[in-house]
């Protein structure tokens, strides 16, 4: 059914809050599930294209479908960077040129040049991160020598023993083990054309001092090195064949790995260079499963395509629920209740990996795709509880059933600091992170504030807030606030979207508003707006302090920012001023434009733009707005 939404000419809190009602109504599915897409970087499709050469199955019309894509993302000094108005990234911009040769653009072409000035001006392939060379060694153009190596031998190692591959993020994990197999097997597959053009010569970078960690490692390294010219041949053996195991048995429903790109597309290369043929059952279903995660559109210069890292229905759908429960739509809605009806039957009820930390645990919870039952997580579970229990759902026993479940085992997942990870308890060994193969970005999951602070009131919600958890998860957000008064965002961009998450959970535990915790992430806040009325923050926040709070303004940052200060007992001209902002920049079909990045991937190194953030937190702001005392 098509939704027609209201006029928003006449610019009232009321009028745009209606439309984008209607708005977010249409983009339902018929399932009850809300899906965005969830935008990154050239790199998932340079990586696509390079998969299917690897593996022999890439196509002409694909290719220049996502070459297309991929030059239409191309920055006028030649870079291509890793969010939306950020500077130019190396290796995002070696990964996309190597693609672009692949696709038949030459090296003399000018876009090709322009990329080519700012690779060597930067240090050449030389000073890429790990991952880029890898891709490179798999077809001859880097030596496998020169990478670290991370032998199979790592799947032997207990839970206990430093290092071993539950010290891993999910994400890593689930990556560094089939990686370990393409590492050993060293495949190269030479392509018709080299990259020398691409080489600066710069020497190598010093090495760490001996006395630090990363320095040790870097020796350490060179005897892996060593070990792997000649291993112990029947231990090798077995860890390859454990290895394969481990990937098989983490295979999702929907032919994925943890249903993200990393994972996903080493697991294939993994299992192909162990000689599984194309049209094994894991095989076949992962690279059918790919083809989901496509976005086809038709452009002025024809067809292009480009891969989603990731999809978030769950994540989307229960934020979508709230958002409308927020702005006033019953509580048994036909649409509230289908989209709960989904969620429910998105509930993960068998163990993943977060057992090897918390064997007693049963399981419950959501995860953030469609089909990951091995890797649901707190952040997902806290959000989906909150949307659930508002629910008019005509199986109340059912629906609270779930909850509970939810709830036990977000309670369970707790770390031992009373702060949550999202996917993991206690993964908080730094050590792994001074590994010479770990410059890509986060490859640990300690407790942040934005999920701790989602879970703390979540737990507030269901009346807990006196529990030993709650009050040891609110111990760890009073301990986590910055001096300037603000939370660091781990998963959304950045201390906007951490400030905007703890400031309404502690109020739902019952701080004062008046506390001076309270007070400081008001004043923060206040003085973070942008003249316009709304709030941005740059995603360079993350490796630079000088932009912490600074940026240009976006919807969802600033709707984060009024839910904060509502939560707060704010009725203040920022507030109005907030609210004003998102009445004027709304569009006329009830949506708001959204191009800069406000997800976080990787602090530092991979950024998202969650397309359906522009709708749901802005939904979510202003209804809070008029359903307060500006009701």
């Amino acid at each position: 059914m098509t939704l027609t939404a209201p006029d928003v000419t006449a610019s009232t809190p009321r009028a745009t809050l209606d439309a984008a009602v209607a708005h977010l109504r249409s983009l339902q599915h018929e399932q009850g599930w809300w899906k965005g897409e969830l935008e990154t970087n050239v790199t998932m499709d340079a990586e696509d294209l390079l998969l299917r050469e690897f593996l022999g199955i890439r196509t002409e019309q694909e290719t220049a479908e996502a070459a297309r894509w991929i030059r239409s993302q191309q920055r006028a000094d030649g870079t291509w960077a890793t969010f939306r108005g950020g500077p130019g990234d190396l290796s995002t911009t070696v990964e996309a040129y190597v693609a672009l040769r692949l696709a038949g653009d030459e090296p003399e072409a000018e876009h090709m040049r322009r990329a080519l000035r700012f690779v060597l001006a930067w240090g050449g392939v030389e000073r890429t991160r790990v991952f880029t060379r890898i891709w490179l060694a798999l077809f001859g153009l880097w030596s496998w020598d020169d990478l670290p190596n991370m032998p199979p031998e790592l799947v032997f190692l207990p839970k206990w023993f430093p290092l071993n591959v539950y010290d891993w993020g999910c994400w890593a994990r689930q990556t560094v083990v089939p990686l370990t197999v393409v590492a050993t097997l060293r495949p190269a597959r030479p392509l018709p054309f080299g990259i020398d053009e691409l080489r600066s010569g710069a020497a190598p970078p010093p090495r760490a001092p001996l006395r630090s960690w990363a320095g040790a490692f870097q020796r350490l390294d060179g005897a892996l090195h060593r070990y792997a010219r000649r291993p112990v041949r029947a231990l090798r053996r077995l860890a390859m064949h454990r290895a394969a195991e481990w990937v098989l048995a983490r295979q999702e429903a929907d032919g994925s790995w943890g249903g993200i790109q990393p994972p996903w597309v080493y697991s294939l290369l993994a299992l192909h260079v162990l000689d599984y043929p194309l049209d094994h059952p894991a095989v076949k279903a992962g690279i059918t499963g790919l083809d989901g995660f496509l976005v086809r559109e038709e452009t002025p210069e024809g067809w292009v395509r480009r891969l989603e890292a990731c999809q978030s229905p769950v994540w989307d759908t229960c934020l979508a629920v709230t958002a409308l429960l927020d702005a006033g739509v019953p509580a048994d809605d036909p649409g509230v209740v289908r989209a709960a009806d989904w969620m429910l039957g998105e509930e993960v009820t068998v163990r993943g990996d977060w057992a090897v930390q918390r064997p007693d645990l049963a399981p419950g919870g959501w995860a953030f795709e469609f089909d990951n039952d091995g890797y649901p997580d707190t952040d997902d579970t806290a959000e989906v509880v909150l949307a659930l229990r508002r629910v008019a759902h005509p199986e109340p026993a059912r629906l609270r059933g779930a909850v509970d479940r939810g709830v036990t085992w977000t309670v369970g997942m707790q770390s031992r600091d009373g702060g949550w990870g999202a996917f993991d308890a206690d993964n908080t060994r730094q050590l792994i992170t001074t590994l010479p193969f770990c410059d890509f970005g986060a490859v640990i999951d300690p407790p942040s504030a934005d999920v701790t602070a989602h879970v703390v009131e979540m737990l507030a919600a269901e009346g807990l807030a006196d529990t030993e958890a709650c009050r040891r998860g609110v111990a760890w957000l009073l301990d986590s606030q910055e001096p300037d008064g603000s939370w660091f965002g781990r998963w959304g961009a950045n201390h906007v979207y951490g400030t905007g998450g703890v400031v309404p959970a502690l109020v739902a535990v019952g701080t004062d508003p008046q506390s001076a915790v309270i007070r400081r992430a008001v004043r923060w806040l206040e003085q973070a707006q942008n003249p316009d009325g709304g709030w941005g923050e740059d995603l360079r926040s993350y490796h630079d302090k000088a932009w912490v709070g600074r940026g240009e303004s976006t919807a969802s940052q600033t709707a984060w920012a009024l839910l904060a200060l509502l939560a707060a007992g704010e009725r203040t001209p920022a507030v109005d001023r907030g609210a004003e902002y998102l009445m004027r920049t709304q569009q006329p079909d009830g949506s708001w434009d959204e191009p800069l990045y406000t997800g976080t991937g990787f602090p530092g190194a991979f950024y998202i733009n969650y397309h359906l953030y522009r709708m749901v937190f802005p939904v979510s702001a202003l209804g809070r707005y008029l359903n307060g005392a500006h009701g």
